[in-house]
């Protein structure tokens, strides 16, 4: 029986799960440009709205599900239509905006702030600052995720600036040579790196204004897009070869020669593929526009090994994930994500690891970031780096406020590899298990000799251990034994039958140790040599119970089992010293044929004989 090596992972089989209840009577923008055009936080989602006389997006808070009314509250100001918003990482009430009228807004959502009112006509929001700088539509704009009120927005003006929020002024301005496609951040804040349309991936020291690596990126004419795998120093990206082919590629910032093995090519589907780096998981999840699908990777190894993926008949055009800290613990759901379906409704999507959670699993959430930064904003343009602070999770669980742990906390590394001593642990168990270890001695010893009677010899040790550990399939896949040749086998079963025939002369108070040959039909190949199952001939005194009982049975019957030891390991005994004598007899008849190999007719001629003489010595 073959086996088959499956790499531990404790995501293997996690699935998505679509909610049956979404948020309905969206009216989800229809522009163009490469943006996700949904945003969410554990309070809210923002969602580029399709509006007349101005640009606007609206914020709908995560626990209204169902339809929305037909009038709602918008965030309006822009006078152009938004191509992008995102949420602060530290205050899941402030918002920034995008828009192709040049500006980047800061937003604050009201208290209490609900979709549904009395009001006929729902009053709109307004911007808490304005800030101007760009001088073309703004097409990104993301915050720091280590410092706080820190915003980097991309333009069609070939740059990307850093702005003080608080003081509402840019601080920082990197200038690229065509215009950006995505940016993303390190985890401490640092770096920032890029896509752009000239094919270039840059890396940026943001403080020092210019880009500590400059590298071509993916080859395709389409759009590309890079996303910084959180506190590890490597960076995932996706985009298209020169026959546009969706490929996936990492990279190492520090020397981005190219990426880490290759593009990896993942179909020909021509929707530009949305990143999202979970670092709780270490999973990477490629959400393609235009599709259903939502496929993710574990990194391991300084590689991505595919895991499954979700697909839906429904297509989504934007995609948000949920922060780690809004996601439910209660069910063992390791990631939330937002899609939009039709431009008309936003469906949740719950990708959960199929275990009982009658408790918290640790194993499964490390600390993750909270609402407190590493550094404020003017720390951080002072030159400061700090990791923002980590959460307990099962503090959440417990219904608890959430603590704090250090901010350079590690998820702990053996909950990585718990899957694989659980597979070590069946056969550690059955060690002490007496009768397979000691029926095994013999058949080592016979791996120095010729090779096709020394096959043969560890297949018949073997089928008397599978025997008695039937219990155990990781020893049927963890030693496959070659098959002896059929002219081997006839040499062993003419080798066998004089030994056979002398036995009872030669040891006629041992009836059991001597071996037996079993046959087909009359006329048929011979299939195998067996040594007679020791249980059968045990010259026990009271019956022995099965030597790959419970350990319950082996404890009450334990001078039961010595008995059957030393059993064995005379039965054993007497037969390798058999099997040496078939080797000598074997050798010598191969002298005596040479290199003639007898007929057909002359092999059932002998076959007869042989099982003429076995049955006269039997009787």
């Amino acid at each position: 029986m073959a086996g088959r090596f499956v790499r531990a992972s404790k995501y293997r089989h996690v699935f998505g799960q679509g909610a049956k209840k979404c948020y309905d009577n969206l009216r989800i923008s229809k522009n163009a440009w490469d943006t996700n055009l949904i945003k969410a936080n554990p309070e809210y989602i923002a969602v580029n709205w399709e509006a007349s006389g101005g640009g606007a997006f609206a914020v709908i808070p995560i626990n209204e599900k169902g339809r929305a009314p037909d009038q709602i509250p918008l965030f309006r100001g822009h006078t152009a239509a938004v191509l992008d918003t995102d949420w602060s990482p530290f205050n899941d009430s402030l918002i920034a905006s995008a828009s192709d009228d040049g500006k980047v807004f800061i937003w604050k959502v009201p208290e209490g702030f609900t979709l549904h009112t009395d009001a006929d006509e729902p009053a709109d929001v307004s911007p808490q600052a304005r800030l101007s700088g760009h001088m073309r539509k703004v097409g990104h704009v993301l915050f720091n995720t280590a410092a706080e009120n820190v915003l980097a927005s991309s333009s069609g003006d070939y740059t990307v600036k850093l702005w003080d929020v608080e003081q509402g002024a840019a601080k920082l301005t990197l200038k690229h040579n065509d215009i950006v496609q995505s940016l993303s951040w390190s985890a401490d804040g640092a770096y920032l790196v890029t896509t752009s349309r000239d094919k270039k991936l840059r890396v940026w020291d943001v403080r020092q204004e210019k880009p500590a690596q400059e590298v071509p990126g993916h080859p395709g004419a389409k759009n590309s897009r890079a996303v910084w795998m959180g506190e590890h120093d490597r960076i995932a990206t996706t985009g298209f070869s020169r026959m546009s082919d969706r490929q996936l590629g990492l990279w190492d910032p520090r020397n981005p020669s190219g990426p880490i093995g290759g593009f990896e090519i993942l179909d020909s589907i021509s929707g530009v593929c949305m990143p999202f780096w979970d670092d709780g998981t270490q999973c990477l999840y490629l959400a393609g526009k235009g599709d259903g699908n939502i496929r993710y990777y574990e990194y391991e190894n300084d590689k991505f090994e595919y895991l499954t993926q979700y697909t839906s008949p429904n297509p989504q055009r934007g995609i948000a994930f949920l922060p780690k800290r809004g996601i439910n613990l209660h069910e063992n759901e390791v990631l939330r994500a937002f899609k939009t379906v039709n431009d008309a409704y936003i469906e949740p999507v719950s990708f959960i690891v199929p275990r009982r959670s009658e408790m918290f699993q640790s194993d499964i959430y490390p600390p993750t970031t909270g609402l407190k930064p590493g550094t404020t904003a003017s720390e951080w343009f002072g030159g400061k780096t700090a990791l923002p602070p980590k959460i307990s999770l099962e503090s959440v669980y417990d219904g608890e406020a959430p603590k704090e742990v250090p901010s350079n906390y590690k998820p702990p590394q053996p909950a990585m590899t718990q899957p694989a001593p659980a597979k070590v642990e069946p056969p550690k168990a059955a060690e002490p298990a007496p009768a397979p270890v000691a029926s095994r001695g013999p058949p080592p010893s016979m791996t120095d000799n010729k090779q096709s009677l020394a096959a043969g010899a560890a297949k018949f040790a073997d089928d008397e251990v599978s025997d008695k550990e039937s219990e155990s399939s990781f020893e049927e896949v963890a030693k496959p034994v070659a098959r002896p040749s059929v002219t081997a086998a006839h040499q062993e079963e003419k080798a066998k039958a004089p030994v056979a025939s002398r036995e009872p002369e030669t040891a006629p108070a041992k009836p059991t140790p001597a071996p037996t040959i079993s046959s087909s039909e009359p006329g048929s190949t011979l299939k195998k040599v067996e040594p007679t199952p020791a249980p059968a001939s045990a010259p026990t005194s009271t019956p022995a119970p099965s030597s790959g009982g419970p350990a319950s049975a082996l404890g009450h019957a334990l001078s039961e089992i010595k008995s059957q030891l030393e059993h064995q390991n005379r039965v054993m005994a007497d037969q390798s010293d058999q099997i040496a004598l078939l080797i000598r007899e074997v050798t010598q008849l191969k002298s005596k044929l040479g290199t003639q190999e007898p007929s057909d007719r002359e092999k059932d001629e002998r076959i007869r004989e042989l099982e003429l003489e076995l049955e006269s010595a039997r009787s």
